[in-house]
């Protein structure tokens, strides 16, 4: 007896050849460049998008897993980093955060040596007790090469690094290596989503009359979400309740200082400032909650903060931080903002993008079923509620009670999920991944032990070690870190070397 039924492939459904995606941005054209370098050979892949319609460009900072992408695409990374002005990312440095005055790094890194039996955690805590162990940071190349300001790639991966690059010029950098690989670019406005009669979208209707016909269509709509919400109905999931921030404004400023490996996060009265350094530019910003400000207080913060000429007006951007109660719905698959957002706090919107590509790639369909569309929507739910609680942790274990803002923050009911990490660690030390998610147990680590978590108990394996053994233990990661910081460059001494944008320009 066979088991593939006929509900599995609709008759009605045809095999997926014209790939359609609506929007440009940084969404759209990474979408364009995996589908195209991929499967191009297979597919007819259209991008619509106009010139008329801004994108909102304000996500300069990424997590490695761009490197990763990068390196599936076979895209040249120094090619990449001139193109973007691109400088490197070792992590984020929390800044007010625990409490004003109170900063730390959440690096790339991993931390010490893990025992089988017990995280590195642990026996940092043995030495914190008998005062042998230094700050937790010093045990982490990444961490102290981003103090240090010192960068450059180190034999077999050994050192985790991410971007910051223009998020402008890397949609044009990503068109030209689309279009290299037979993606067509249709210049005009979306003036209406046509359905088929079986309640697929059929066709996008341009301002012009054009029909842009397809089987499969990605919608990097942005806030918008004209296909996924609009079109299909697909509602939204709204996480404001733990994330209250819901208003952002950007502005570039002119470098008046070399750029550091790492991201400022500045805390304050009702939200944080980014502040990101390019080769060419800063790019800064405030995220706030317009519950606990207004707008004109928000922009009156943020540039009085900022160093620099101003190379651009400041650019207000609105949002609603939660997800789409389904990102693939029937033959639409929503990537970027369409999707959803949570806040740019660490970075993830490139990557979440990224992941639903990749996602979408290994899951692409020769006839569109709902097998696959249920799977696809249950590890995309999957991942983004690990990284709603992951940032939703910076505020809810905070020390800060001095603005309505925190001390709100301080009152939310956390979700159940995220509640049991925390109490999990906060008694005894232990950390937890579940497979494929995205933060790993260093990263829970760092970001609980900078919040001001303090475990009660740890794990008795550093009890057989006496103390001259776990002092020799914990010098020797230091010093191998230390030894081996000390011999990287400097970090823009490095980039101007390796993919400075004069070098490329001359």
């Amino acid at each position: 007896m066979s088991h593939t039924s006929e509900a599995a492939q609709p008759a009605d459904r045809v095999p997926v050849r014209r790939v359609v995606i609506a929007g440009g941005g940084t969404a759209g054209w990474m979408a364009a460049a995996a589908l195209s370098r991929t499967l191009g050979k297979v597919l007819d892949i259209t991008l619509v998008e106009s010139d008329e319609i801004g994108t909102i460009g304000v996500g300069e900072a990424t997590i490695p897993t761009l490197v990763t992408f990068h390196r599936l695409l076979d895209i040249n990374e120094q090619e990449f980093m001139a193109a973007t002005h691109a400088t490197i990312k070792l992590g984020i440095s929390f800044d007010n955060w625990r409490d004003v005055g109170q900063d730390y790094i959440h690096s790339f890194g991993v931390t010490g040596t893990d025992h089988w039996t017990a995280g590195f955690q642990h026996f940092w805590l043995k030495g914190r007790e008998r005062g042998l162990a230094r700050d937790y940071g010093d045990y982490c190349m990444e961490l102290r090469a981003a103090q240090e300001n010192r960068f450059a790639h180190l034999p077999n991966g050994g050192i985790n690094y991410a971007f910051h690059l223009d998020s402008g010029l890397y949609s044009r950098f990503l068109r030209r290596f689309s279009e290299g690989y037979g993606v067509r670019r249709v210049e005009g406005r979306i003036s209406e989503v046509a359905m088929a009669a079986n309640g697929d979208i059929g066709a996008l209707v341009l301002q012009d009359g054009s029909r842009i016909e397809g089987d499969l269509f990605i919608d990097c709509t942005g806030f918008r979400a004209l296909l996924i919400g609009q079109t299909l109905g697909v509602g939204f999931e709204d996480w404001s309740p733990w994330l209250f921030n819901d208003s952002a404004i950007a502005v570039q400023t002119e470098s008046v200082r070399e750029a550091v490996p790492y991201v400022r996060c500045i805390a304050g009265d009702a939200g944080w400032q980014w502040r990101i350094p390019l080769q060419h530019r800063v790019g800064n910003g405030i995220v706030f909650s317009s519950r606990h400000t207004d707008e004109m207080s928000a922009r009156a913060t943020l540039l009085g903060s900022i160093e620099g000429p101003q190379r651009t007006e400041p650019r207000l951007i609105r949002f609603r931080p939660g997800q789409r109660m389904k990102a693939w719905q029937r033959n639409c698959v929503a990537l970027g903002l369409a999707s959803g957002f949570l806040e740019p706090l660490e970075s993830t919107s490139i990557h979440l993008i990224q992941r639903g590509i990749t996602r979408l790639l290994q899951s692409f369909p020769q006839v569109i079923n709902q097998v696959d569309i249920d799977e696809y929507n249950a590890q995309v739910q999957s991942e983004i509620i690990h990284i709603r609680d992951f940032v939703i942790l910076h505020y809810a274990v905070s020390d800060r009670r001095d603005t309505p803002y925190w001390r709100d923050c301080a009152a939310m009911e956390l979700p159940p999920s995220l509640r049991h990490r925390i109490e999990l660690f906060a008694e005894t030390g232990r950390v937890f991944r579940i497979p494929n998610e995205l933060f790993a147990e260093n990263s829970w680590i760092q970001v609980m032990l900078g919040q001001g978590i303090t475990p009660r108990q740890r794990h008795p394996a550093p009890d057989l070690m006496g103390d001259d053994e776990l002092s020799h233990f914990l010098e020797g990661i230091r010093r191998h870190v230390d030894n081996t910081v000390a011999r990287l460059p400097v970090h823009m001494d490095y980039i101007r070397s390796y993919c400075s944008i004069k070098k490329t320009a001359a």
